[in-house]
Order: C-alpha cells, then sequence, then structure tokens
C-alpha cells in the first residue's frame, strides 16, 4: 500500500526550484526550523498549508501527498496473489485486517475493490464461524452495491450485479437473486460474434478468429461449470443422470481438457460421485472419484491458465485477465481443499471402510506432503 510522502515531495520540490529551506519558509510565513522538520519527517504542516505548497511547487495536494485514489492492474494482481497467500500461511483475521485496511485506502479504486470482494470469496471457507463466513457474505454484497452504483465501468458494474447476486444466494436470498439476474435467460446475440464480424468487415480476419476463439472457451468453461449444479437436478431421474455424464465426459475427451483446464473439472467429477451415491450406485460413484484423484495427483501443478493446440490464441488474454494466469487462490490451499472434499465430506462418510474408497484416500494424502 502506498504511503504518503510529503516530507520527500518538499524536499524534491525545493530541490528542484533551487531554493533553501529558508525562503521556503518565508514563504510560507514560518521557521526554517519548521520546513526542516517536514522534510525530515520529524512533523507534518499543518492542512491549512498544503494548497500553498501545492500552487508553490505547480503540483496537485495527491501528488504533494505522493497518495494515488487508484492502483494499477499490476498492483491490484500482486496485492491479491500475495494476500492470497497469506491466507495460507497467516492468521485468517490477520489478513482480513491487512485486507480491509487496504479498501479504507482505496475505497474509489473499483477494480481493487472488485478483487478484494472476489478474495474474500475465494477465501470464505477459512472463517472460523458460520456468523462470520454470514457477515464476510455480506460484506461482499455491500463492495459490489458500492461499484455497481458509483462505477463506470459497465463491465465492472455487470460482473459486481453477479457477485452480489451470489451473495444474496449464500445469504438466504433467492428472490433478490432473481431480480437482478433474470433478464440474462433473454434471447440475446453474442457481442463477442459482433465484434468478431467488426474485425473481419475491417478486413482482418486473424483477429476475428481470435475474438472468436476466446468466445468459445469461455462458453465451454461456463457449461462445464453448470454442470455440478445440472447435475444434482437430475438426481431424480438415473437414466437422464446417466445421459448427461457420458455426454459431458465425451465433452471432456473432444477437447482434452484434463490437460487444458484441469480444475474446472473438480467440482464435475465430486458432483458426479455424490449425485449417483444419492441414486443408490456405489460403483459409478467410485468410479467418478477416481477421476477425481487421478487428476488431483497428476503432474498439473502449480496450476496456470493456459491454451493447447486447439485453442492456441486464448494465451495472450490470459495474460491480460485482473488475476492473470494464476487461478484466485494459492496452489497450497487449492490441494489442501482437494483433499479435504473427499476426506471430511459428509456425502462420503458411508464410503469409509470401503476397501476401494481407503485406496483413493491414501492416495489423495500424497498432495499434502507436496511442496508449495
Amino acid at each position: 500500500m502506498k504511503e504518503i510522502k510529503i516530507a520527500q515531495a518538499i524536499f524534491q520540490g525545493r530541490k528542484a526550484k533551487g531554493i533553501t529551506q529558508e525562503t521556503l519558509a518565508h514563504y510560507l510565513g514560518v521557521s526554517k526550523a519548521s520546513v526542516s522538520k517536514w522534510e525530515t519527517g520529524q512533523s507534518y504542516p499543518d492542512i491549512t498549508f498544503l494548497p500553498q505548497l501545492a500552487t508553490y511547487f505547480n503540483v496537485s495536494i495527491d501528488d504533494l501527498l505522493g497518495y494515488e485514489p487508484q492502483m494499477t492492474k499490476e498492483e491490484i494482481r500482486h496485492l491479491y496473489h500475495q494476500f492470497s497467500r497469506d491466507f495460507t500461511a497467516l492468521p485468517f483475521e490477520e489478513v482480513m485486517g491487512a485486507c480491509g485496511e487496504l479498501i479504507q485506502a482505496y475505497y474509489s479504486c473499483y477494480p481493487l475493490l472488485m478483487q478484494m470482494a472476489i478474495l474474500y470469496l475465494n477465501h470464505l471457507n477459512l472463517a472460523a464461524t458460520e456468523e462470520r463466513r454470514q457477515e464476510i457474505l455480506r460484506e461482499i454484497e455491500g463492495l459490489c452495491i458500492k461499484i455497481k452504483n458509483e462505477s463506470q465501468d459497465l463491465a465492472l458494474q455487470k460482473q459486481a450485479v453477479s457477485l452480489e447476486a451470489l451473495c444474496a444466494l449464500s445469504l438466504g436470498n433467492p428472490a433478490t437473486v432473481i431480480d437482478l439476474l433474470e433478464p440474462v435467460n433473454s434471447p440475446w446475440l453474442g457481442d463477442e460474434l459482433l465484434v468478431a464480424s467488426a474485425h473481419f468487415a475491417l478486413r482482418d480476419p486473424a483477429k476475428a478468429k481470435e475474438t472468436l476463439q476466446i468466445a468459445f472457451f469461455q462458453h465451454l468453461m461456463a457449461i462445464l461449470a453448470m454442470m455440478p449444479n445440472y447435475l444434482m437436478y437430475h438426481t431424480d431421474d438415473a437414466a437422464k443422470y446417466d445421459t448427461i455424464m457420458d455426454r459431458v465426459l465425451e465433452l471432456i475427451e473432444t477437447f482434452k481438457l484434463e490437460d487444458l483446464h484441469p480444475a474446472v473439472l473438480f467440482p464435475l467429477y465430486l458432483t458426479g460421485a455424490h449425485g449417483y451415491l444419492v441414486l443408490g450406485d456405489e460403483t459409478k460413484a467410485l468410479a467418478s472419484l477416481e477421476r477425481y484423484v487421478e487428476l488431483a495427483t497428476a503432474d498439473i501443478y502449480p496450476l496456470e491458465f493456459s491454451g493447447d493446440d486447439f485453442f492456441d490464441q486464448v494465451d495472450a488474454w490470459f495474460a491480460h485477465l485482473d488475476l492473470g494466469r494464476k487461478p484466485p487462490r494459492h496452489d497450497l490451499s487449492i490441494r489442501t481443499d482437494i483433499v479435504a472434499a473427499i476426506t471430511l465430506n459428509p456425502n462420503f462418510a458411508g464410503l469409509k471402510g470401503n476397501s476401494r474408497f481407503e485406496q483413493l484416500v491414501k492416495r489423495l494424502e500424497t498432495l499434502r506432503t507436496r511442496g508449495d
């Protein structure tokens, strides 16, 4: 976090003008000793002197204070990943306190507020109590409402509405979700198709292809992200559930998704197993857990977003994402949760004692001993 650095600003401004401390003191009507103390950081000028100093040095008051109300994308990305690492090594509330101080200092930097909201959401499970988790969800909701109402960035506003809706659902307010998001099911022509057509019309087919490939990748990931919920909504129909799982597995195989984007598959395999247990099919549940463990123990760490020989134009796009190629949580935290998702999951308690299940757990435990 940036600090107010008025001492350096006064010293550098005076040197740039080629004047002595005495000359500056005479201009302001203070003693030379006062200017000396300002420049050495022993004291600060009275607030009433700030406009005079800014005018004299021909800078803004913000420049004089060395204060910047906005952060660059790179600074936000660095801070996010630093806090993500801190959550794996330091007490939860200590890190939350540091995040809160940063938010307070940059309360009008809406891209930062959005990333802090995402950071909170991705580490919500570390809170000590359900009451504390609810409190953090309401804080995230408040940040989203501020971004939605005050930011001039339409993309950021849209992201804030989606996150606000997620918080509302987690807080037990489903009607609010519908009020916020119901229009998304209306027919629409994707903006990316319009953009690609415009690039093609401007005789830039390469850019048109890139635009559609990125959109294709995003929609594919969105389909996979929706599948866990879609599966669980069909645990009342074993035949339909089987069909959905078969087609999803074909999709994974067709696009080589275990190599391309393994992280998105963990919830899918886990939910697949849970759903089969609900349906009373332990054999298929264990088969889904085997896919989960096989992927979890493969050489996929550290997890990073990247393309492949089919999605060969998405790498530059990944590099420009708010958090870059890295996932929103530290690798150690991800691996810990991958293990806990089976070993501490009450949905699989009935499998304890099953030799096939116990062997899978044993394989998973090796993740705890891997280096960071």
